[in-house]
């Protein structure tokens, strides 16, 4: 078989099967873990932004075919938010709901399943979604403080526990922080700054440059939220206590490269690139789109905004998962034959900004392009003032389970606002992987 029919084959693949339209979609305020556990459980953010969607629509909430969530930092008094939060918005008995869980790509993800079910014709209407609560990250004992109250709990005598409990040591009250261990590769003893640094290296990028990444994504976010661009997106969030919370806190209008510069290396000092400036932060949010067939469409008389025309995942090593963009959207680039100057917008989740500066220089470079992605020539320039237009993690923060559902329901929003008919939203996945959509206004 020459490359010809291949490739005639693949694009022919990926236009198998029924329409798929996303109708629409919300999203709560992205809300900056500050230490301590915030107002929101993962399935309480899922649902703030949940109860508004689905009072919108022109069908009940059971009219849903299933539910599907990403989370990936789920509590023990939520297994399967997906369930819970199907449950909690009012959508019956019936609803059948799962979670996903792909680390960074969990919220792309369950837009993705949503996708393929309805594509081949076994669901017409499915709420998709992602959320996060990263501030509600347990803190954990440490091995040895296991194993003491293990032996303390199987003793039978007196005597046994009293020596058991003489053998206490105060360090067995300094807990473990479960995130540090979740965003630290196991197989390359990596963590995901430590990678950004490695990308940082192999694509010379250097810290002004970071950090004037890292400040336009803040302005960019300010203007944003001051010009209104965001308010179809974002739905108010009410805690327990009355407190509201109606925008995304993160953003720091009043930053700058110069201020930037104070900050200290975070993973590789003293000559690091990456700082806490120029990083996504630690955040809670929950996102939700709806998705829908042709047939669901005519049913229920909906005004589709977006359809996703295919999707695309990559791995490649844990120690450049920020790469996984580059793959997987290059991938889907060529079974479609499109260019950079097809792509009118473009959503890459802004982990680390030296990790997004080194996705688009390994789009540039030559070796890169031959070597890894299979290219007779380089991709070219993808153009920073279509990408990320409203601000990204940098300025939003990260809830992982979520971000791959916001910038999919973003780069919809964005492209309505700004004209543009086709756009490619994608993220790096901890572990090395990455995700891409890609989606056409309607």
């Amino acid at each position: 078989m020459d490359q010809t029919t291949m490739h005639n084959e693949n694009a022919a693949h990926a236009f198998q099967g029924r329409p798929v339209y996303i109708i629409d979609g919300a999203r709560t305020p992205f809300i900056k873990a500050r230490g301590k556990p915030g107002p929101f459980t993962p399935v309480d953010l899922a649902v703030q932004c949940g109860h508004p969607l689905l009072l919108r629509q022109p069908f009940p909430a059971g009219e849903f075919d299933q539910v599907i969530l990403g989370c990936v930092n789920v509590i023990s008094t939520e297994m399967n938010p997906a369930r819970i939060a199907a449950l909690r918005l009012g959508m019956g008995d019936d609803m059948p709901a799962f979670t996903v869980q792909i680390n960074c790509g969990s919220g792309m993800q369950s837009i993705d399943t949503a996708y393929k079910y309805i594509r081949s014709g076994v669901s017409d209407l499915i709420l998709a979604g992602g959320t996060e609560a990263l501030s509600h990250a347990p803190l954990l004992f440490r091995n040895k403080a296991v194993d003491w109250l293990a032996s303390l709990n199987q003793a039978r005598s007196f005597t046994k526990k009293l020596k058991i409990l003489t053998a206490f040591s105060p360090s067995y009250l300094k807990p473990v922080i479960g995130l540090k261990l979740g965003l630290t590769d196991p197989v390359v003893e990596m963590n995901m700054g430590q990678t950004a640094e490695k990308l940082a290296y192999l694509f010379d990028i250097t810290r002004p440059q970071a950090d004037q990444y890292a400040v336009t994504s803040h302005m960019r976010l300010h203007r944003a939220q001051q010009e209104g661009f965001l308010n179809n997106e974002v739905e108010p969030a009410f805690s327990r206590c009355g407190q509201v919370f109606e925008n995304d806190d993160g953003v720091r209008p009043d930053s700058s490269v110069e201020k930037l510069a104070k900050l200290s290396p975070a993973f590789e000092p003293p000559h690091g690139k990456v700082t806490p400036g120029n990083s996504s932060q630690i955040t809670d949010g929950a996102s939700w789109v709806i998705l829908a067939s042709d047939d669901a469409v005519k049913r229920y008389k909906l005004e589709p905004r977006a359809v996703i025309k295919d999707s695309e995942w990559s791995a490649l090593s844990p120690a450049i998962m920020g790469l996984g963009p580059v793959l997987s959207s290059t991938a889907m680039m060529k079974r479609h034959q499109l260019t950079f100057d097809d792509i009118d917008l473009w959503e890459i989740n802004e982990a680390f900004a030296a990790q997004v500066l080194a996705c688009i220089k390994a789009w540039h470079d030559a070796d890169f392009c031959k070597n890894v992605l299979g290219l007779e020539q380089p991709m070219g320039t993808l153009d920073h003032a279509i990408l990320n237009v409203d601000g990204g993690a940098i300025g939003l923060g990260h809830p992982v389970g979520t971000s791959g559902n916001r910038i999919v329901l973003h780069l919809v929003n964005a492209m309505h606002r700004l004209g543009k008919q086709k756009g490619i939203a994608t993220e790096c996945i901890g572990g090395g992987q990455g995700g891409s959509m890609l989606i056409e206004r309607v």
